[in-house]
């Protein structure tokens, strides 16, 4: 006897699952079946169709009018972090830059010092309900960075809540070490700094998959993100990169060259670039949520990419000061508005090309899969990113168990 049935499913949503991300008019391919049926035994699918009754099980779920997707997948976060960064509102509002407000001593440094002042047990606390949110809003895999410490004790205070919160939630997350956030104040120079952190690559490797650096003007030059990229993969680890956010200094394409697995940010990404990710399955990690509330008028050029038959996925970027929501909703209804990407698009871009840009076994609903699904209350999969700002998720089905069952009882 099978464990679930879910029937009488509108839409079906079942993204195509490869070996490599999703590149250019692929991610415009999005299988989707009506009237569809989903069965889950022992917490993995066994199938996923067409409508069908030959199959029985303990429980039922009637999902008629409803949508069914795999569970979304959250590649790019500042999940764990102290304090939070409200104030610089204003100043955004005077028309204070993003660099100007970290050479006040704000921006990142601000948080870097609230990190530092948190006890293990508070940013657990800080951390576990913005997860929380985050897995009642569709999401079941999470990348999340450090960066906040700065140094070797708060790093890896950050990576091990990390840790403690997949543990705990037994979820599929990766871990990313991003001591190279930037330079704290009383560093010696960039270059000390960045040695610094390189000689911290072995002692963090037990506690993060990847490591990332923060490649732009004020920040890592090239060369010196380029030193810390080809440290990190002789300790064995998989390398990220912040790349190319305000200025074209060329992160992308160094992105490419050292083979990472995916580049983040790349709103200023050159024309070379761009046409680079042709050969190339680093996947370009879009944050249109961080320009939005940048308030920034130019938006990364995800169709330029998609043209170049590049790789893109689609993520929050939730950190305290330049994207303060865990809503990958709201992202994707901004990518449809800000990027130009069609619902077949944004839905690839958040479930299988997201999971190959950190590497973990989820974005589809194939026979064996995780039974890690979404019961959506929408028409259709073109619904959700249209209606915005509110959460969706009817239903969030973990393993074949619900995890989150969202509706409202008046």
């Amino acid at each position: 006897m099978n464990d679930l049935i879910i029937q009488n499913i509108k839409q079906l949503i079942l993204p195509k699952t490869t070996d490599r991300p999703l590149k250019g008019k692929e991610l415009d391919d999005l299988n989707i079946i009506e009237n569809g049926t989903v069965v889950v035994q022992d917490g993995k699918i066994v199938y996923a169709g067409e409508h069908s009754e030959a199959c029985e099980a303990n429980e039922t779920i009637d999902a008629s009018g409803k949508v069914v997707s795999p569970a979304l997948v959250e590649a790019h976060t500042h999940l764990v972090h102290g304090g939070s960064r409200e104030h610089e509102m204003s100043l955004k509002r005077q028309g204070v830059s993003y660099l100007e407000i970290l050479e006040q001593g704000g921006g990142i440094l601000s948080t870097v010092e609230a990190t530092r002042q948190a006890t293990e047990d508070e940013l657990f606390e800080k951390a576990e309900k913005n997860l929380l949110t985050m897995l009642q809003h569709g999401v079941l895999a999470v990348e999340s960075k450090s960066g906040y410490g700065l140094d070797k004790e708060n790093e890896l205070k950050q990576l091990r809540v990390s840790n403690r919160l997949a543990k705990k939630y037994n979820l599929d997350m990766k871990h990313t070490f991003l001591g190279p956030h930037a330079v704290p104040k009383d560093a010696k120079s960039n270059q000390a700094f960045l040695q610094e952190m390189i000689d911290l690559l072995p002692e963090v490797k037990p506690y993060a998959d990847f490591a990332d650096i923060f490649c732009e003007t004020g920040v890592f030059t090239v060369e010196e993100s380029k030193a810390y990229m080809e440290a990190a993969k002789k300790q064995g680890f998989d390398i990220k990169i912040h790349a190319d956010e305000i200025d074209p200094l060329g992160g992308l394409e160094l992105a490419i060259d050292e083979n990472a697995i995916s580049a983040d940010h790349l709103v200023a990404s050159s024309e070379k670039g761009k046409q680079k990710l042709k050969d190339s399955d680093t996947v370009a990690v879009l944050l249109p949520g961080t320009t939005f509330y940048l308030d920034k008028e130019s938006y990364a050029d995800a169709r330029g990419m998609l043209d170049n038959d590049g790789a893109i996925a689609i993520a929050t970027d939730f950190n305290p000061g330049s994207c303060v929501t865990n809503n990958l909703q709201l992202v994707m209804s901004i990518a449809a508005l800000k990027l130009k990407l069609s619902p077949n698009e944004i839905w690839n871009a958040v479930t299988v090309n997201a999971a190959k840009a950190i590497d973990v076994d989820a974005g589809t609903i194939n026979k064996g899969d995780k039974a890690n699904i979404v019961i959506w209350d929408a028409p259709n999969h073109e619904y959700i990113p249209y209606h915005y700002g509110i959460n969706h998720a009817e239903r969030v089905i973990k393993d074949g168990k619900v995890l989150f069952d969202n509706r409202v009882n008046l």
